[in-house]
C-alpha cells in the first residue's frame, strides 16, 4: 500500500490528517472530512484503521487541553449504549461493503440532525439526557464510530442539544472519543484494518495532528457561543451529506 501512494496521494493524506487535529480541539463535526479524505487515497478499511491511531493521538492531546472541563455524569450515562452500538458496529462492518456502510450511515446521520434541530425548536424542547435519548444517541454514536470513524455527527448534535459552553461541550467530546476509540481498538485488530502499512502512515502523519490539535486550541479560545452552535450544526451537516456521495 505505502508503495502505490503518490505526492498528491500525501497531500491528501496531510490534509486529512489536519482536520483530525482541528476536529479534536475545535470543530468535532470536521472528522468526517478525514473520513472521506482517508477513503479517497486509501483502500476504505484500512482507511479507517489508519484513521483509528491518529484520532487517538488527537484525544490524548484535546483531553490534556480540556481536561477540567468534561461533564462526566453525562459520559457516564451514554456508556451501555455506546457499547453496544461499538459492538453492532463491528458486526455491520464485517458483514456488509464500504459502499453500503457509507451510504447507510450519512443517510441516518441526516435524519439524526433533522430531528434534533426540530426538538430544539420547540417551545418545550424534550430533554434528550433522558432514558430513551441517552440509547438511542450513544447506540447510534457507538455505531457510527464504530464503522466508519464517523460518530461525531451524532455526539456532536447529542451535546448541542444538551446546550453546553464551548468549553465544557470540547472536553465532553475530548473524553467520549478517547473512550470509545480504546474501545474500538482490539475490535480494529482483531478484524485486520490496522497493520504495519497503516501505522507506518500514520507515524509520518503523527506530528500533522499535533500541530493541528495546538491550533484548534486557539482557534476554540477565541470563539463565542453564538457563533460556534450555528457553525457546528453547518459543519455537521455537510459531513452527513458528503457521506451520501458515491
Amino acid at each position: 500500500m505505502l508503495t502505490t501512494l503518490s505526492i498528491s496521494d500525501w497531500i491528501v493524506l496531510v490534509t486529512a490528517a489536519a482536520a483530525i487535529g482541528i476536529s479534536k480541539t475545535a470543530l468535532p463535526g470536521s472528522a468526517t472530512l478525514a473520513v472521506a479524505l482517508f477513503a479517497a487515497v486509501l483502500p476504505a478499511k484500512e482507511s479507517t484503521g489508519t484513521m483509528l491511531v491518529l484520532l487517538l493521538v488527537g484525544d490524548v492531546l484535546a483531553i490534556w487541553m480540556y481536561r477540567r472541563d468534561a461533564d462526566w455524569p453525562t459520559l457516564r450515562r451514554l456508556v451501555p449504549g455506546v457499547l453496544a452500538g461499538v459492538v453492532a458496529g463491528a458486526v455491520f462492518l464485517h458483514l456488509t461493503s464500504d459502499s453500503t456502510t457509507k451510504v447507510f450511515i450519512g443517510a441516518l446521520l441526516l435524519v439524526l440532525i433533522a430531528v434534533t434541530l426540530l426538538l430544539m425548536r420547540l417551545p418545550r424542547p424534550p430533554r434528550v439526557q433522558g432514558r430513551v435519548g441517552r440509547a438511542v444517541y450513544g447506540t447510534l454514536a457507538g455505531f457510527t464510530t464504530m464503522a466508519a470513524n464517523a460518530g461525531g455527527p451524532v455526539t456532536t448534535m447529542y451535546l448541542l442539544a444538551s446546550r453546553f459552553p464551548v468549553s465544557t461541550f470540547l472536553g465532553t467530546t475530548a473524553w467520549f472519543f478517547f473512550l470509545v476509540n480504546l474501545v474500538k481498538l482490539p475490535f480494529s485488530i482483531g478484524l485486520g484494518i490496522i497493520h504495519l502499512d497503516t501505522l507506518v502512515i500514520d507515524l509520518a502523519l503523527v506530528p500533522v495532528v499535533i500541530l493541528a490539535c495546538h491550533l484548534g486550541r486557539a482557534l476554540a479560545s477565541r470563539m463565542n457561543q453564538t457563533v460556534f452552535r450555528p457553525l457546528m450544526t453547518l459543519i455537521t451537516i455537510c459531513s452527513a451529506a458528503y457521506l451520501l456521495v458515491p
